[in-house]
């Protein structure tokens, strides 16, 4: 496991796992809502650039997302993926709190940006996002592993299957 992806809809835990992914195997972990928000929530020019050059990369991890703008790309350079394919339920419950609490302590995330409560009425706010994607992406997870068998894919369907997985990695040496 050199160049991991972390699959699942928003809320499943997909950068939470990469962060101790890349902290438990020391790999250079790449966040793609960094790379791809900038300041006002705009799309940064460079980020197909700058995801297309770490992942050119020998050993690397980050989130499955952004299709829209990279295709297949990652897929076509990872060799394994971790799908976090948790129940509607778990998601709803996460992404909630999540940006319950970005709304409340007003945290910046990206480049100068923060969530606030007005976003959550916007279509693609994470919340409405989860809710009405969770069968779709995990449909087209499901259709991208099939299209990459060269992929290792590690399938974890709840979080307590998820931690006990990392749990049982070797540390980095």
């Amino acid at each position: 496991m050199n160049r991991i992806i972390v699959c699942g809809i928003s809320g499943s835990g997909k950068t939470t796992l990469a962060r101790r992914l890349a902290a438990r195997l020391g790999l250079p972990r790449h966040e793609l809502d960094a790379l791809h928000h900038g300041p006002g929530w705009v799309k940064r020019p460079e980020f197909e650039a700058d995801v297309d050059e770490f992942s050119r990369g020998e050993r690397w991890v980050t989130e499955d997302q952004y299709h829209r703008f990279l295709g297949d790309l990652l897929w076509q350079r990872a060799d394994t993926a971790v799908w976090l394919d948790l129940p509607r339920r778990t998601v709803m419950w996460r992404v909630v709190r999540r940006s319950l609490g970005r709304a409340i302590t007003r945290r910046e995330l990206w480049n100068g940006n923060r969530e606030d409560w007005s976003s959550w009425l916007e279509p693609d706010h994470p919340i409405r996002w989860a809710w009405t994607h969770h069968q779709r992406r995990r449909t087209q997870t499901a259709d991208l592993v099939t299209r990459h068998p060269e992929v290792t894919v590690i399938r974890l369907r709840t979080a307590r299957a998820a931690k006990r997985w990392l749990g049982g990695l070797p540390p980095k040496a």
